[in-house]
C-alpha cells in the first residue's frame, strides 16, 4: 500500500505539472515579453519558450528549482529565498520594478505567477528588508492563515496588491497557477496583477489578533489613517489592461488522484480542496470521518480512499522540525491509535515545512505499543520529522515544480 501511495502522489504531480498546464494555457498571440515568479517559474517559462521560441524575459523561483542543464534564450533567470525572503529577494523585486517599468502600452506583457512568489520577490515599503524577514518568519509562526499572512504582506509591498500592474504601461495577461485554499487570486503570490480588496486597518488587525510586535505597526497606522495610498481596488481603470487566469488548482489535483484510485477499482471520496486551520483540528476531523466510515458506513461504506486538500496551519511552540502535512499525519495517528490507517499527507512542491521531506506515509500499526507516547512527545515539540525519520516514514521527493498545495490521501480499507 505504500508503494500505492507514493504512486498516486507522482501520478497527480504529472498530470498537474506547471509545464502542462501553462502550455495549454498560452494566449496564441506571442507576447512581447514574459514575466514568471514563484516556484513553478521554471516549467511555466519553458513552456512559453517551446511554444514561441525566444521571448525576452524574467524569472524568479526558489533556490533549487531550475534545471541547469536547460536553456531558455533570453530568459533572465534569478534564484530567491524561501518561505522567509532574502537578499536574493530584494535584488529580485528591484529587477522586477525596473523589467516591466520600462515597458510601453504597445507591449504585451505575459505574467506567469505560482505559489512562493510573495517571498521570492520582495520590494519593501515602509520597513526595512531586515524588519520584513523578522515579520515574515512571526507570521508563519503565528498559525495565521495565508489570507491574513498575505493582507499584511500586500500593504508592506511596492509589488503585491495589484501594485505589479500598476508599476507598468503594459497590457497584461496573467496566467495563475493556485497554492491557496479557495483560489482567490488576489491571494496567489499576494496578488501583484489583481485587484486588492484588503485594507491598511486589515493588515493591522492581523498582527493584533496574533500578538505580533513589529515596526510595520507604524507604517500601517498611518495608512489606516489615509496617510498612504492603499493598494488598486476592484474598479480600478489600470485593470482595464489586466486579464487574470486561473489554470491549476487543488481541485486538478485531487481529481488526479481520483482517477489514479478509481482506475486501481476504489470508491473515492474527495472531502475538499479548501481545508484551512491547525493541522491538529484538520487530523482530528479526518480522524472522526474514518471511525464514522468503519464503525456506522457513514457517509460511505468501506473500502474507501478519502482524498483532501487545502493548506493546514502550525502554531509554533517547540523548537522540533516539520511542516503542516508531518505534523496533520502523526495527529491522525494519535488520534486513531490503535485502529490506525494508510495516509499520506504531502506538500505538492516537495518541501514540507522547514524540512527537506515532501511529508510522511502512516500505516496502521505505526503507533503500535508504547509509541502512542513517544509521537505526543514529538508533537508538543513540534518534531513530527525527528518521529518520521526515526521510523523511516517520510517521503524525499526533491523540489516537484509543482506548487497546487496539500495533497493528503486516506486509504480506509
Amino acid at each position: 500500500m505504500r508503494q500505492k501511495l507514493l504512486e498516486s502522489f507522482r501520478f497527480a504531480l504529472e498530470a498537474t505539472h506547471p509545464y502542462r498546464l501553462t502550455r495549454q494555457a498560452l494566449p496564441q498571440t506571442p507576447p512581447t515579453h514574459v514575466l514568471a515568479l514563484g516556484k513553478a517559474a521554471f516549467p511555466m517559462l519553458k513552456a512559453v519558450s517551446d511554444a514561441y521560441g525566444s521571448v525576452p524575459g524574467l524569472g524568479i523561483t526558489r533556490y533549487g528549482h531550475l534545471e541547469p542543464s536547460v536553456r531558455l534564450p533570453g530568459v533572465e533567470l534569478l534564484e530567491a529565498g524561501h518561505p522567509v525572503p532574502n537578499e536574493g529577494s530584494l535584488r529580485a523585486g528591484e529587477r522586477v520594478l525596473e523589467f516591466v517599468g520600462r515597458l510601453s502600452p504597445t507591449d504585451h506583457l505575459l505574467v506567469l505567477i505560482s505559489g512562493g512568489g510573495s517571498a521570492l520577490v520582495s520590494a519593501p515599503w515602509g520597513i526595512s528588508s531586515e524588519e520584513k524577514q523578522a515579520l515574515s518568519r512571526a507570521l508563519l509562526a503565528s498559525g495565521a492563515d495565508i489570507q491574513e499572512v498575505n493582507a499584511v504582506r500586500k500593504h508592506l509591498s511596492r509589488l503585491k496588491g495589484g501594485r505589479l500592474a500598476a508599476a507598468t504601461q503594459a497590457r497584461i495577461t496573467s496566467l495563475l497557477l493556485s497554492d491557496v485554499p479557495g483560489d482567490d487570486p488576489s491571494v496567489i503570490a499576494s496578488g501583484p496583477t489583481v485587484p486588492d480588496p484588503s485594507t491598511f486597518a486589515q493588515a493591522l488587525e492581523v498582527l493584533e489578533r496574533y500578538g505580533i510586535e513589529s515596526p510595520a505597526r507604524e507604517h500601517l497606522e498611518r495608512g489606516a489613517r489615509g496617510e498612504l495610498p492603499e493598494s488598486p481596488k476592484p474598479g480600478d481603470p489600470v485593470f482595464e489592461r489586466v486579464e487574470n487566469r486561473l489554470i491549476g488548482a487543488a481541485r486538478h489535483l485531487l481529481e488526479a488522484a481520483r482517477s489514479y484510485w478509481e482506475g486501481l477499482g476504489y470508491r473515492v471520496l474527495v472531502l475538499s480542496d479548501r481545508f484551512v486551520g491547525e493541522a491538529r483540528e484538520l487530523a482530528r476531523f479526518h480522524a472522526a470521518m474514518v471511525q464514522s466510515i468503519r464503525e456506522a458506513g457513514q457517509p460511505v461504506p468501506p473500502p474507501v480512499v478519502l482524498l483532501s486538500g487545502g493548506e493546514a496551519g502550525v502554531r509554533v511552540r517547540g523548537s522540533g522540525k516539520g511542516g503542516r502535512n508531518q505534523e496533520f499525519l502523526l495527529w491522525l495517528a494519535c488520534f486513531l491509535g490503535e485502529g490506525g490507517v494508510w495516509a499520506v499527507a504531502c506538500d505538492s512542491d516537495g518541501i514540507d515545512g522547514n524540512t527537506e521531506a515532501a511529508g510522511a506515509v502512516i500505516h496502521p500499526k505505526l503507533l503500535s505499543g508504547s509509541r502512542r507516547l513517544k509521537a505526543k512527545q514529538h508533537l508538543a515539540n513540534n518534531d513530527a520529522y525527528g518521529f518520521f525519520k526515526a521510523h523511516d516514514s517520510l517521503v524525499i521527493s526533491g523540489p516537484t515544480q509543482n506548487n497546487l498545495n496539500d495533497y493528503r490521501v486516506i486509504v480506509v480499507e
